[in-house]
């Protein structure tokens, strides 16, 4: 969830730092959509969700676009392996179907198009 909030944060400040720009554009819907959906999880089973911590204000600005999207590669392939991890344990059905979706979306979308952006 975390990892989520942090995400969105992380690219909210790339946003506000540099313009509406691709990927970054793209993508934090679909960090809000990821958030969304392990709220939801966290709702269906009575549990409290975490309030999210992170404030893109707070953030350190990134000195160029390049130095954001080389960021960004980081961050989708240290998100796909929480997933990993968190997949090797014994989980319901349907927190295990969110989870993959959301590793999945990581290591197969996000995480190319942060590259793209890094190798311009």
């Amino acid at each position: 969830m975390f990892d989520e909030y942090k995400a969105r944060a992380t690219y909210e400040k790339v946003i506000n730092t540099f313009g509406n720009i691709r990927p970054f554009s793209n993508i934090i819907g679909s960090e809000v959509q990821h958030a969304n959906a392990i709220l939801n999880l966290y709702k269906k089973y009575g549990l409290t969700a975490p309030s999210d911590p992170w404030n893109a204000s707070k953030l350190p600005a990134f000195s160029s676009v390049q130095a954001a999207c080389q960021a960004g590669v980081q961050a989708e392939v240290d998100n796909a392996a929480i997933y990993d991890r968190l997949l090797q344990l014994n989980l319901p059905d349907d927190i295990r179907a969110v989870f993959v979706n959301l590793r999945d979306a990581s290591e197969d979308n996000h995480l190319q198009a942060f590259q793209r952006c890094a190798s311009r």
